[in-house]
C-alpha cells in the first residue's frame, strides 16, 4: 500500500524562513486546511496543542464539557455544513472517549479529523500514566490513522488527513502526536497546495457500454428497487435520482442516511427502509 504522505499529490511544498514548534505546526495545518471552528477538550498531553490555538486568529475553539460531547459535535457540525469536523483531545481516557464519535462518523461516511496528544515517543509502549494505544484501538472504525515520530512530517501528515477524510468514501482520521513531537522545533515545510475541508466528489469517466449494460439490466429486471443511501446526499444527486427513478418508472427506498435525498411525496416514494421503516420498503 502506497504511504499517504509519500503520494506524488503531496510534492511541490514551499519552505517557511522560521523555526516553529511542533504543536504551533498544527495549528497552522489547520489554518491552511480552511478549519474555522473545533472542538477540544484539553489535557496533559495535549496542553501545548491548546497553548498554540489560543495564539490562532482564525480557529474559534469550542471547549466541550466532555470529549464524547466534543466529538459528537464535530460530527453534527460536518453533517450540517459538509465541512471536516474536527475535534482534540489528550491522551488515555481523553482519547479513548472519543472512540463512540469516531465509530459513528465512520459508520454514517462522516468526515472528520480526530486529533489526540499522546506521551512521548520514548513512552510509548511502557504503560506511561495516560498512556493508551489510541491507533490500535481506533484501526476498525478509521479510514487512516497516523502516529507522528518526527517533528518534520507534521505538515504531509495533516495534509493527507484531510485528503483522506474528504475522498471517496468519507470518513474519520485520527493523528496522534505525542508531547515530546509537539514541543520539538523544525523549519516546516507545508504543502504548497493543501486539501480544504470541504468533501468534493470524485467524478470518474463513465462509458457508454456501462450506461447501456445498466439500461438492459433494468429492463430484464421484473420488479427494479433503488435502494439509495447517504452518498445521494453527500454527492448533491438528489435530482439526478429524481430523474432516473421518474424515467424508467422505478420505486425508490432509502437509508436513514439518505432521508431527504429522494422526496417522500414523490409517487415513486417507498419512505425508508430497516427496523424504523415501512413494511412495504422492507
Amino acid at each position: 500500500m502506497t504511504n499517504p504522505i509519500e503520494n506524488p499529490a503531496y510534492a511541490g511544498a514551499a519552505e517557511t524562513t522560521e523555526p516553529m514548534k511542533g504543536a504551533d505546526i498544527v495549528i497552522r495545518c489547520l489554518e491552511l486546511a480552511g478549519v474555522e471552528t473545533l472542538f477540544a477538550y484539553p489535557g496533559g498531553q495535549s496542553i501545548e496543542l491548546h497553548q498554540s490555538l489560543s495564539k490562532s486568529k482564525k480557529l474559534k475553539v469550542i471547549l466541550p464539557r466532555h470529549e464524547q460531547g466534543g466529538v459528537f459535535a464535530a460530527c453534527g457540525y460536518a453533517r450540517i455544513t459538509g465541512k471536516t469536523g474536527v475535534c482534540m483531545a489528550t491522551s488515555g481516557p481523553g482519547a479513548t472517549n472519543l472512540i463512540s464519535g469516531i465509530a459513528d462518523a465512520y459508520m454514517d461516511s462522516i468526515p472528520m479529523v480526530c486529533i489526540t496528544g499522546q506521551v512521548s515517543t520514548a513512552l510509548i509502549g511502557r504503560n506511561a500514566f495516560q498512556e493508551t494505544d489510541i491507533i490500535g484501538i481506533t484501526r476498525p472504525i478509521v479510514k487512516h490513522s497516523f502516529l507522528i515520530l518526527s517533528v518534520d512530517e507534521i505538515p504531509q501528515v495533516m495534509d493527507a488527513a484531510f485528503r483522506i477524510a474528504n475522498t471517496g468514501r468519507p470518513g474519520p482520521v485520527v493523528v496522534d502526536v505525542p508531547k515530546n513531537i509537539q514541543q520539538a522545533i523544525t523549519r516546516p515545510v507545508f504543502v504548497r497546495n493543501p486539501m480544504q475541508q470541504r468533501y468534493i466528489p470524485d467524478h470518474t469517466e463513465i462509458l457508454d457500454s456501462d450506461v447501456e449494460a445498466v439500461r438492459k439490466a433494468i429492463v430484464n429486471c421484473n420488479r427494479p428497487c433503488i435502494y439509495a443511501g447517504g452518498g445521494i446526499i453527500t454527492s448533491e444527486a438528489s435530482e439526478e435520482l429524481v430523474k432516473f427513478a421518474d424515467s424508467y418508472n422505478i420505486p425508490v427506498t432509502t437509508t436513514l442516511m439518505g432521508i431527504g435525498g429522494f422526496p417522500q411525496d414523490n409517487a415513486h416514494s417507498l419512505d425508508w427502509l430497516g427496523m424504523h421503516g415501512t413494511y412495504y420498503a422492507n
